[in-house]
């Protein structure tokens, strides 16, 4: 993944950072768009065996291995299930008083950060408030909201903004229609999302079908209550229904109805409570 494309005011940041040698211990990354790649590079940055003004080459065997999350001094953590438990973080911070197995520095990355346990993100504190001196947190999350303010406040916050441009570009590139990649550049989260949505044949008649829901929604209700079985067909599974629920609302937010908009929100949060798809749709329609 090229960084100069996907965060070029980031990776700017960035690489001044690194050129200066002024790498902080402990970093929030908020933003689920390219914000492993990052911290994958700064990473790499601690080890690299080919440094060049600070920067790391990519190509030496540290860099392949860090690539390939087979590194044995950069550990990257993720949720089981929902959860980041408090064992796995202690575990963690056992490590941090340990020195390296390839030197001296230890890099850690922690994805979905707003997963851990509050006892979890507690445990993390003593690091981040007395970091060893070649130790590096970097916590990814995309939802802020929910990490512990204490670990927040401790942290360098930044944040990666979707590059939708980026998205459109590539997905024109996969062969889709303008409209088509416009609207799911939209949608999608990040790269690899956007290219599985261009690679799916089942999102694609989704956001047909989609179009032509909204059309009869507001022209003629009759149909588009018939229309709700074909969807309901269309996305048989829980992934489906929460990308159509995405695409819906992007669809109704170009139209600038603000109405269908409000009851595609409602909708969406009955489906989150469990209510069947295709009778939320319904609701939808006759509401």
């Amino acid at each position: 993944m090229n960084l100069a494309q996907l965060q070029p005011k980031l990776y700017e940041t960035f690489t001044q950072i690194l050129k200066a040698d002024r790498m902080s211990h402990a970093y929030l990354f908020s933003g689920d768009f390219g914000s492993f790649d990052l911290a994958l590079w700064l990473a790499k940055s601690r080890f690299c065996e080919q440094l060049s003004d600070g920067l790391p080459c990519q190509n030496c065997r540290a860099c392949r291995l860090i690539e390939n999350q087979e590194f044995s001094d950069v550990k990257v953590i993720e949720p089981q299930g929902q959860l980041i438990k408090t064992d796995t973080i202690r575990e963690l911070t056992r490590d941090f008083s340990r020195s390296g197995f390839e030197g001296e520095a230890q890099v850690f990355i922690i994805k979905d950060a707003e997963k851990m346990h509050s006892n979890a993100a507690n445990s993390l504190l003593k690091f981040i408030e007395e970091p060893q001196s070649q130790s590096y947190m970097i916590l990814l999350t995309d939802d802020e909201g929910k990490v512990l303010p204490t670990i927040k406040s401790r942290c360098q916050l930044f944040h990666f903004p979707k590059n939708q441009g980026y998205l459109e570009n590539l997905l024109l590139q996969e062969s889709l229609l303008k409209n088509q990649a416009t609207l799911l550049s939209q949608v999608a989260r990040n790269e690899a999302e956007a290219l599985a949505f261009s690679q799916n044949n089942k999102i694609l008649d989704l956001e047909q079908t989609l179009e032509k829901f909204v059309n009869y929604l507001e022209k003629d209700k009759n149909r588009a209550y018939l229309e709700v079985a074909r969807l309901a067909v269309l996305a048989s599974d829980k992934d489906l229904q929460e990308v159509s629920f995405r695409l819906l609302t992007v669809i109704l937010s170009q139209r600038q109805n603000p109405d269908l908009l409000n009851r595609c929100y409602q909708a969406r949060r009955m489906w989150q409570a469990n209510v069947s798809f295709q009778n939320v749709l319904e609701y939808f329609v006759i509401a």
